[in-house]
């Protein structure tokens, strides 16, 4: 066992395991060491009175045995604060990534001062074969890419995108029903124009409609561009 392993073997919760377990159904039961989400603010702490080299060591040895050692990659990923390295350091890890808890929880500070550059990124990772590196991609703009620095062909990048994979189209569905919220009128757009895979289209329109910040009077409207099967 490592010295990271130790760490969060001392913060093991077994029923939790089971739990989380059930949320991952594409991970086996033995892949989770069952840890709760707070007590990982005091495993960051004990990780960093290791050494450096013990850290980069441990951050270098993919793939990782469980679960929970992958999301203490994204946390120690997250906490780079030159962009570059942060950048270099999420790319090494992309193709490790199988499941969406763990996909879903990559973000980084360094990255809101960066969105030139990370733009650039998302729309190499959007077209990555791996179906969690495009998820991690049209999280990437859900996060940071609907607001100030918003474009309309962000959305034309995810809407372009016909996957078998379940939670590839749920995160696209995700970002058009946030879309709709923040720049409703770009992203009804795809919607009238039917731009989107059948399920796509129909789930997104369903997120959005059960979304407070979506008014009575868009979600009558979103509701008549369903596609009838």
């Amino acid at each position: 066992m490592t010295k990271i392993q130790e760490i969060l073997y001392r913060h093991q919760d077994q029923k939790y395991g089971d739990f989380l377990s059930k949320l991952v159904p594409n991970m086996p039961r033995e892949a989770f060491i069952g840890i709760r989400s707070p007590e990982y603010k005091k495993i960051i702490k004990e990780v960093h009175t290791e050494a450096e080299e013990e850290i980069e060591k441990f951050m270098n040895s993919l793939p990782h045995e469980f679960q929970e050692e992958n999301s203490l990659q994204v946390m120690l990923i997250s906490e780079i604060k030159d962009y570059e390295r942060c950048v270099a350091a999420l790319e090494q890890f992309l193709p490790y990534i199988n499941n969406w808890a763990i996909s879903d929880g990559v973000g980084a500070k360094t990255f809101d001062k960066n969105h030139h550059k990370l733009i650039l990124k998302i729309s190499e990772w959007i077209k990555d074969d791996a179906p969690y590196t495009k998820r991690v991609a049209m999280l990437l703009i859900k996060k940071y890419f609907l607001d100030e620095d918003f474009k309309p062909e962000y959305l034309s990048w995810a809407a372009e995108i016909r996957s078998d994979e379940y939670y590839v189209n749920m995160m696209t569905a995700w970002l058009f029903a946030d879309a709709l919220v923040k720049q409703w009128d770009s992203a009804i757009e795809f919607l009238k124009t039917r731009q989107m895979d059948t399920w796509t289209h129909n789930k997104a329109i369903q997120k959005a409609r059960e979304s407070f910040r979506i008014t009575p009077e868009q979600k009558e409207y979103l509701n008549s561009l369903k596609i009838k099967k």
